[in-house]
């Protein structure tokens, strides 16, 4: 190959590098090129709106990186990859960790000065960052977006928060988990009373301090603290946050507010231009682990050119048995919706088995794979993601891989497992479908998820939705397109048999079918698990009859369905159920690998 060619070939950006401290995983992304004086924390939100600016905010440390920032991510205690807390203790857990972070982006970095970027429950550390007593430590301006101006108010409106996600999720109110929470995820309850008593306009900047502030369309109190800050004395520069509802809706569809990062960026500039030479401060830091007593967890980069993030997690005292892959779903971050990833991966390693949990190329903290298919899921370029985490598990000794999977991560549990012969067995949760439809759109399916019939016709006899009917909140055209697609569906299936082979429905039955009897003939176990009433029934059915009978054909071929349980599995109860299914299934499927070998 000639030099010009080579230079033509665009390589895939490295990931974050990953960095353990305070019980926690932390991502450093180098400045490239000509390096500024100053690197940039960032103090991320918490619960459901931290799922959805992950991705947008490796993207914003990956353009801050080519504009010659380095920057530190990380994940709060008890939350992400990081520990558990276990002792109640309020909000100094979090600015603990918040300025070990500072300390070792200033190691990593070689850099002093520190621009903190901080949104939404993230802004409730930065009072007592400020007033850290580290006199290695200089702040040279603080980002706020849409942040916590009264801790109350942020605790009622999360609540409002987690009653429309529940009801998205045709949960009733309060299913996601006990006390403070949102999508499965618990606020401990000494951290909401902390939160509740927390009053941030109590906090007194120094007058040198300079503040950029997103604020949120039609906030006033954002607006307030603004203007209050500027009665301090402080310099600060308000914006807007347009496009802050379409970030932190939904992280399947979460759309990067273009506009207010560039303007982010262009302050942080502004406040030193200076530079040093290329190369200048840059640190080498190294993996480590996390010690969770049962198990350990080593955070990697792997793939060409590291271009990947993943997690992997043993046993702490013993030689693993058998191993997890476990793909992720939709445009979450590995840890998983609810962090079930994690609770999984750390359960199945007290019992022996472990575990590698990865970011799929354009999800969270993986970079795009240059100029590849802009919408990744359902995408074939997935399996090559698997196949680079199956060779870095390989390459460590790990046996057996189960590839594990929900939604779109079982449909790629599926088809990777049609690809790759290592796999020993598939546990596809809630899979909408084996083999894409060309008459569906990726966009339109993640972004109006339709439900299945039994689903409406449940939704249609509660009061609240003839309550949401009136109040015009429900998208009627909608809901009657996707009951008409279902109804067209069951038409088209009951002539599949007449029209044959010119049937879209046969062919992809038939397509389904070659699949089956592909990892039948290979001897694959293969966990079929549905939530009760779940929409990816109905293609199941499509495929092997009412109540699937025909998968009688098919005997490595085993189906469960979870009560009490939304697609997410999102209730306690359900995640728990589930949780022991992988187990009791990993452990037999390893079992019967041995006594077939």
């Amino acid at each position: 190959m000639t030099a010009v060619s080579m230079d033509a070939i665009q390589m895939p950006r490295p990931a974050g590098r990953p960095v353990t401290f305070e019980n926690t995983v932390g991502l450093f992304t180098p400045a490239q090129g000509v390096i500024t004086r100053a690197a940039v924390l960032f103090i991320s939100p918490w619960g459901l709106e931290e799922l959805c600016v992950h991705k947008a905010w490796r993207e914003l440390a990956d353009s801050l990186a080519d504009a010659g920032m380095a920057s530190l991510r990380y994940d709060h205690p008890g939350t992400g990859d990081a520990l558990d807390l276990f002792e109640p203790s309020g909000l100094e857990p979090f600015t603990t960790t918040a300025l070990a972070a500072a300390r070792c982006l200033r190691d990593l970095s070689g850099l002093e000065r520190l621009v903190v970027v901080a949104q939404g429950f993230g802004s409730l550390s930065v009072p007592d960052l400020l007033k850290a007593n580290d006199p290695s430590l200089r702040f040279a301006g603080v980002a706020l977006l849409a942040p916590v101006t009264s801790g109350r108010r942020y605790l009622r409106e999360l609540s409002l928060w987690a009653k429309v996600v529940d009801e998205g999720l045709g949960l009733p109110p309060g299913s996601g988990g006990p006390s403070t929470s949102i999508a499965g995820l618990v606020m401990e309850d000494s951290v909401a009373a902390a939160v509740r008593s927390a009053d941030p306009k109590a906090f007194k900047p120094a007058g040198s301090t300079r503040f950029f502030i997103a604020e949120r369309p039609q906030s006033d109190a954002d607006g307030a603290l603004a203007v209050q800050l500027q009665t301090e004395g402080a310099d600060v520069t308000r914006v807007v946050f347009d496009g802050y509802s379409d970030l932190v809706s939904n992280p399947t569809i979460a759309e990067t507010p273009v506009a207010v990062f560039k303007a982010l960026t262009s302050w942080i500039l502004g406040l030193d231009a200076s530079e040093l030479e290329k190369g200048a401060g840059q640190g080498a830091p190294s993996s480590g682990v996390l010690d969770g007593g049962s198990f350990i967890e080593c955070p990697m980069r792997f793939g060409a050119g590291d271009r990947l993030f993943g997690v992997l997690c043993t046993p702490a005292d013993a030689i693993p048995v058998g191993t997890a892959l476990l793909l992720g779903t939709g445009y979450d971050r590995q840890s998983g919706w609810a962090r079930s990833t994690v609770e999984t991966a750390r359960m199945l390693a007290t019992s022996g088995i472990a575990s590698f949990r990865f970011d799929a190329a354009g999800i969270a903290d993986s970079p795009p794979v240059p100029e590849g298919d802009r919408q990744v899921l359902y995408s074939p370029g997935q399996i090559s993601d698997v196949r680079a985490a199956l060779d870095r598990i390989e390459a460590i000794g790990l046996p057996d891989p189960v590839f594990v999977g929900r939604c779109s991560g079982a449909y790629l549990a599926f088809n990777a497992a049609l690809a790759d012969p290592r796999c020993r067995g598939v546990i596809a949760i809630n899979i909408l479908t084996f083999a894409w439809d060309p008459r569906d759109d990726v966009d339109q399916m993640i972004r109006y998820n339709p439900r299945s019939l039994d689903d409406y016709k449940r939704r249609a006899l509660r009061m609240e939705t003839a309550y949401r009917l009136i109040s015009g909140k429900i998208d009627v055209p909608r809901a009657a397109g996707n009951i008409l697609k279902i109804v067209a569906r069951r038409v088209s299936r009951t002539a599949a048999p007449v029209l044959g082979s010119l049937s879209v429905e046969a062919r992809l039955r038939n397509g389904v079918h070659r699949a089956f009897r592909q990892l039948r003939e290979r001897h694959v176990p293969v966990s079929l698990v549905y939530s009760e009433g779940d929409i990816g029934l109905a293609r199941l059915n499509q495929h092997f009859g009412r109540d699937g009978q025909l998968l009688a054909r098919y005997p490595n071929v085993s189906r469960i369905l979870l009560a009490d349980a939304d697609h997410n599995v999102t209730p306690p109860k359900a995640r728990r159920e589930l949780r022991e299914h992988l187990h009791d299934t990993i452990l037999a499927i390893v079992s019967g690998t041995r006594k077939a070998s």
